[in-house]
């Protein structure tokens, strides 16, 4: 388990590095991902605050299961009009060590099509 747990922190640490060096002007999308939920923020790094987040524990998502890709692809664009009425439009994509497939991906291209560029 400890092994495992070092591996998924070496993969984050190496997606964030590569982002300071991409796109430190941008907000960062970030998400997590948990074996029930998913959670999306956009995170303002130069100023230290958070500019908006959805989950699947959202007042607006809850009786539906939180752990499908339908859900996901619900928070990604929940996410993407919280940012857009933030105005924020262009964001860097911080998958945080999880892999780009399954509920990561409908996060992803859900955020996309609700207006957010990566």
């Amino acid at each position: 388990m400890a092994k495992r747990l070092s591996l998924f922190e070496r993969r984050r640490q190496r997606v964030r590095s590569a982002l300071r060096r991409k796109g430190a002007l941008r907000p960062r999308l970030s998400i997590h991902r948990t074996g029930r939920h998913i959670y999306a923020q956009v995170i303002d790094d130069l100023g230290g605050r958070t500019l908006a987040a959805a989950s699947t524990l959202d007042k607006d998502g809850k009786g539906k299961p939180g752990a499908n890709v339908d859900a996901a692809a619900e928070v990604g664009k929940r996410v993407a009009e919280k940012a857009s009425k933030a105005g924020v439009t262009k964001v860097v994509f911080d998958r945080g060590g999880f892999l780009f497939h399954g509920r990561v991906k409908a996060l992803a291209d859900a955020a996309r099509d609700g207006g957010l560029e990566f």
